[in-house]
């Protein structure tokens, strides 16, 4: 049984090839789906789409149009979400990503360290589990297919 797993997080940095190089090293059957990561082609997308904007609050508001229809499609198309939440960064798009797919009553993994518990609580009440890991998370996985 394949299972397509939507990786909900930030961006700027390699996390997702780690959780699909490990998910291959333990031979889980995933497929992988996420946000937009070329950061550029994210912001730029309305415009490339819809031709230029008169000010940048109508380009990132057509950019927003299209990168939200992107996620909804793949999130519903998902059979489970992890979220991973990071602290070097601001997690806004991973917060409405892991509400969306808990809205959307899919089965989702929240990735938080430790230092995030407080600012995360309520969030983490309503995923079905929260690690600190991203080990956790694939072993969480992994546990469906024993």
């Amino acid at each position: 049984m394949d299972l397509t797993v939507y990786l909900a997080g930030q961006i700027h940095d390699d996390w997702r090839e780690t959780v699909k190089s490990k998910a291959k090293e333990n031979n889980l059957p995933l497929t992988f789906v996420g946000p937009q990561t070329n950061h550029e082609r994210s912001d730029n997308v309305g415009e490339d789409i819809i031709g230029k904007q008169p000010a940048k609050i109508y380009t990132d508001d057509a950019a927003s149009s299209i990168n939200n229809f992107r996620t909804q499609v793949l999130l519903q198309k998902s059979d489970v979400v992890i979220a991973l939440f990071g602290e070097k960064y601001k997690q806004w798009n991973t917060a409405m990503d892991a509400s969306a797919a808990i809205s959307m009553n899919k089965p989702t993994i929240i990735i938080r360290p430790e230092s995030l518990v407080h600012p995360l609580k309520e969030l983490s009440n309503k995923a079905n589990v929260t690690v600190e890991t991203v080990d956790q998370a694939l072993e969480v996985l992994q546990y469906i297919y024993e």
